[in-house]
């Protein structure tokens, strides 16, 4: 082999290097160009309007929704991505004996089991020992509440109280320790030690630093009771009253800027969403009680709910036990139909087939009530018009990626996150060959502190440390302003998509702009938007998936930190 002196094959390298360089960045760069503030407007003016009527979850106006970003798919080049359907009328298909021909659609779909509260639903406390026995009957929606579950139970189980029915390692407390749930109803407060002083000791080790890390706390009070084996939760508040919401002389009670009127106002998840499995889902049955009605359970057993919690907050340590002689009889029932959503998916084919980036965004939202829409122009149009303008970028920069590029739209997000979990459980690649996911979700908005309407919060797989490295390259290199906050977790969760594929142990990107007054309000118009911002967090995601797509391989894990 004749071997060049090194100066002449280094020219060489060089000249063989450089013009793929010079050719990647140009594109790169065009792609970039195409993020216009004008061409996010184009798009999110139609999908947040009141044409598509909210969006809400198998609801006419996310069919709408769905019809549409499946269009712009299509106008960018993305190849359907999600179910199979036949091309043709199945007796035609029979009388002619020709095999059957189908072809893969934008869209994959979903039936959900809907359903409501029932007709009849009883909670009863049933008290005392030996001959002596007290049995007392509540009212629906004067004395409890009922999350509606799947199907309709009856259950009859003893009590054990289990304080704030949480536990916080670091801190050494658990409310579950020493005590058996198994079998049984939890009763339990709302709320976590010294919650409500905060100038208390145990205020400062146990609160959330966030309204996002509060509500995952929250949820894994949930995950606990049910790890512990427990069949039910009584859970009350020692402050609050949530018979707020459960007053029916109309007049005086609804009176809000949005909304006068005589129906009460459902809630965001009514109806109740689920996924129908193999088994049933069983789970727990969350009760919301009032105090009255907790103060009865509670009766005899030497504890009182400001006791226990003055009891917390001083001596930050579990007041757990059984509840003697105390059984609580719970019957409920649910109205169930089958109804059908979709989530809307294409792809943009790279070079390695067995290497996906999956960029998701919620297009779903909470629909119309009472004579208003909900157009969630934030939540989540935002992020969907982002998804499809990154998609846009790509035909745009007209290069197939190394990596492939699958586009999601989700559907049933502020159900549960229903579209994403149902992606993940049924996926067009195997898991293991999804290198990342990149969700938007609430991109276009400013908090009420940012006043020069710059600041951008993102999160990232921690063990995944490069990811915030290109984020932070592409907002600097490409002079984008945005103010970063950029937090890593080990398994990011939240109400969001992107928890779906952090459980399956897939890398997580995530981009959110900021809470504002409006979230889940009529008042989520484009009118509010922060352009600017928005096209800025677009080019942000085109940038970071540009790079992630150009690299070879899947991303490296760092690995842990010694203990």
């Amino acid at each position: 082999m004749r071997h060049w002196p090194r100066s002449v094959g280094s020219v060489v390298l060089s000249a063989l290097l450089i013009p793929a360089m010079l050719l990647a960045q140009p594109e790169k760069q065009k792609g970039l160009e195409s993020i216009t503030p004008e061409a996010v407007r184009a798009q999110l003016e139609f999908l947040a309007s009141d044409w598509t009527e909210g969006r809400s979850t198998t609801e006419r106006g996310a069919y709408m929704a769905s019809d549409y970003i499946a269009s712009m798919f299509r106008l960018y080049g993305l190849k359907p991505y999600g179910d199979t359907e036949s091309r043709e009328d199945g007796r035609l298909r029979r009388r002619s004996a020709r095999p059957a021909q189908s072809e893969r659609s934008y869209f994959q779909t979903i039936n959900f089991v809907e359903t409501r509260p029932g007709d009849s639903q009883i909670l009863a406390l049933r008290s005392g020992e030996g001959d002596a026995r007290q049995s007392m009957t509540f009212a629906y929606r004067t004395d409890f509440m009922v999350d509606v579950s799947d199907v309709g139970v009856e259950l009859a189980a003893p009590v054990v109280f289990v304080g704030y029915g949480m536990a916080d390692e670091k801190e050494g407390y658990d409310d579950f320790d020493g005590v058996d749930v198994r079998g049984k109803f939890v009763l339990r407060l709302t709320g976590f030690p010294g919650h409500s002083d905060t100038s208390s000791q145990a205020y400062k080790k146990f609160r959330a630093d966030s309204a996002a890390m509060e509500w995952r706390r929250d949820q894994a009070k949930n995950d606990l009771a049910r790890k512990h084996g427990a069949i039910g939760i009584l859970e009350f508040g020692a402050q609050g009253d949530p018979t707020k919401n459960w007053a029916d002389n109309v007049p005086f009670r609804v009176n809000l800027p949005y909304y006068e009127g005589d129906p009460r106002r459902m809630q965001v998840r009514e109806p109740r969403l689920t996924i129908p499995a193999d088994t049933m889902s069983g789970g727990l049955t969350r009760v919301v009680i009032t105090r009255r009605v907790a103060s009865e359970v509670l009766r005899g057993s030497g504890i009182t709910a400001q006791s226990f919690e003055q009891y917390a907050r001083e001596k930050m340590k579990p007041q757990s036990r059984p509840l003697k002689g105390k059984n609580v009889l719970l019957t409920t029932t649910v109205q169930s139909r089958i109804v059908a959503g979709r989530n809307v998916i294409g792809v943009l084919e790279g070079e390695k087939a067995d290497e996906v980036i999956v960029l998701g965004a919620h297009y779903d939202h909470v629909g119309t009530r009472e004579g208003y829409i909900w157009n969630g122009a934030d939540d989540n149009a935002s992020g969907t018009v982002g998804i499809m303008t990154i998609a846009r970028a790509f035909a745009a920069a007209g290069v197939k990626p190394k990596k492939t590029i699958v586009f999601a739209a989700w559907t049933g997000e502020e159900k549960g996150l229903l579209g994403s979990e149902y992606f993940v459980d049924h996926p067009p690649v195997p898991l293991a060959q999804i290198v990342m996911n990149l969700n938007y979700d609430m991109i276009a908005r400013d908090a009420a502190d940012d006043s020069l309407g710059v600041r951008c919060g993102a999160f990232y797989t921690q063990a995944y440390g490069e990811l915030r490295d290109i984020v932070e390259r592409n907002n600097t290199e490409s002079k984008l302003g945005l103010e970063l906050r950029i937090r890593g977790s080990e398994r990011p969760s939240g109400g969001s998509d992107h928890a779906s594929f952090a459980a399956k142990e897939i890398p997580v990107l995530g981009f959110m702009a900021a809470m504002h007054p409006d979230y889940h309000l009529p008042s989520d118009d484009v009118a509010k938007v922060n352009w600017k911002k928005m096209t800025a967090i677009i080019k942000l995601g085109y940038l970071t998936t540009w790079d992630i797509a150009a690299k070879p391989g899947k991303l490296q894990a760092s690995a842990p930190a010694v203990k």
